[in-house]
């Protein structure tokens, strides 16, 4: 599991093609560099041409630019698959009892297994959340989780997004640009479609509503074009036939939603929210923010309309949470975890800080709310100069860090300026749980373009994949 020897997803460990990538293989052999670099060129113009850009935050110019996107297709198996997706579905399954009762009666507290501080007192616990029942007790209705294989039949959860977990969209364009690049190439191996998940992210939505009274009115709330993610929000509204909306095409009367248009006030049963929960609703929250709706808080009280992912959720994807998911699984679902946690150091805790601080080359240090890549250290690939920055940072604040090893993270061939060759790479599958819990056979599959980089977040300078996942 520790960096040291690296499996290599197409020729195993004994440098033999694997069965899942032979049709990958031959189409491979049958490109010259030169047409695989055509193809790119022209993948970067359907992007291009189809708007799917991000705002790169941080860069000196924060403009919008395409997500690098590499041609070779990533291949999962169908029995790794089923072996993958039963993990996740277990996964969600706990997070989203834990949500249930860490807003409820915090049995799992009570009973030893999580300090009752370590949820009441984090910053991402929102009180006003508390014994709001939603419906079949779900909070987390679209959760990524973010996978990494280190072995053959080895994976290990890096961690949770249960709050607005994003990245979608690429994994449904970048198959869509496959098959218009290399319609043949589908023909040689059998494909399970990714195409369905905007139809059973629509029937979860609808799923969520507290009315029971005709067919609910979904609408996804979006903080605006500026926002980095904005096309993914607007192409989810267009792909489910439903109303992308800002918080001023909303406003809140009797307890109840209801979205302006040009046929008068249509009432709204629930609310698809790509807004984090401080700029949700002024009054309850932050009370500067401009993106929310005034009065939701009070609507969502009173059960008059559902927020997805439900407000507070970010206790779930916590990194001072996530070590606690495995004891999750078994106290609420009876089950041993069927996907590893990374073993993880709490840097609050004195001990296991002299643990990292002592091994600092060697580990992973993030910051506990960190996200994108960002505020983070790779032991292994950083200078001294680095490391005795992070160091400094852990002696005076310490209890916003975890630790972790450094993965042997699977590589996939790729083609990068050399031609094609292996990078490292992780896969963010998509949960939806609504009556069902599901997995769409496939995922956004991220990767670091760098040779030898472990970082594969966009903002990072990584790349993404068409992840196929193959049928039985």
């Amino acid at each position: 599991m520790l960096r040291g020897a690296i499996f290599d997803e197409m020729n195993g460990t004994d440098g033999k093609c694997r069965a899942e990538y032979k049709a990958v293989a031959r189409w491979l052999n049958s490109l010259d560099p030169q047409t695989l670099a055509r193809k790119r060129g022209e993948a970067d113009v359907l992007f291009k041409r189809l708007g799917i850009t991000f705002r790169a935050y941080g860069t000196d110019a924060e403009v919008e630019t395409t997500i690098p996107f590499d041609l070779v297709p990533r291949v999962i198996g169908a029995g790794e698959w089923e072996q993958l997706s039963r993990g996740l579905i277990q996964r969600a399954k706990a997070l989203n009892a834990f949500l249930a009762d860490a807003y409820h009666g915090r049995e799992i507290c009570r009973a030893g297994k999580i300090p009752e501080a370590r949820v009441v007192e984090n910053e991402q616990f929102v009180a006003l959340a508390q014994g709001l029942d939603l419906p079949r007790g779900v909070h987390a209705h679209i959760c990524g989780i973010d996978v990494v294989r280190v072995n053959e039949n080895e994976f290990y959860v890096l961690e949770d997004n249960a709050r607005t977990p994003s990245g979608v969209s690429y994994m449904l364009e970048n198959r869509e640009v496959m098959m218009r690049l290399f319609p043949g190439l589908f023909a040689t191996a059998k494909v399970r479609p990714v195409e369905t998940y905007t139809d059973l992210l629509l029937k979860t939505l609808r799923e969520a509503s507290f009315s029971t009274d005709g067919d609910p009115t979904v609408v996804v709330l979006t903080p605006g074009p500026y926002n980095s993610a904005y096309f993914e929000h607007l192409f989810l509204a267009d792909e489910m036939g439903i109303e992308l909306v800002q918080g001023s095409d909303l406003f809140v009367d009797e307890n109840r939603v209801y979205m302006r248009t040009p046929r008068g006030p249509q009432r709204v049963d629930v609310i698809y929210r790509r807004i984090d929960d401080p700029f949700l609703d002024p009054l309850a929250f932050n009370p500067a923010s401009m993106l929310g709706v005034p009065g939701l808080a009070g609507a969502l009280r009173a059960r008059r309309v559902n927020v997805v992912n439900a407000i507070g959720n970010g206790i779930a994807d916590d990194k001072s949470i996530y070590p606690y998911v495995p004891e999750m699984i078994r106290f609420y679902l009876g089950e041993e975890p069927l996907l590893a946690n990374v073993p993880t150091y709490d840097c609050s805790d004195p001990e296991q800080l002299g643990y990292v601080l002592d091994r600092l080359p060697e580990l992973v240090v993030k910051e506990v709310h960190g996200s994108g890549g960002k505020g983070m250290l790779v032991g292994p690939t950083s200078t001294r100069t680095e490391i005795e920055e992070f160091r400094r940072i852990l002696t005076h604040r310490a209890e916003g860090y975890i630790a972790q090893p450094t993965l042997s993270l699977s590589t996939v061939p790729t083609f990068v300026e050399k031609g094609v060759a292996p990078r490292h790479v992780d896969l963010r599958p998509f949960v939806l749980s609504g009556k069902n819990v599901t997995v769409v056979p496939g995922g956004l599959t991220r990767v670091a373009l760098k040779e030898g980089s472990l970082v594969v977040n966009s903002s990072q300078g990584g790349g993404t994949k068409d992840t196929w996942v193959l049928d039985a």
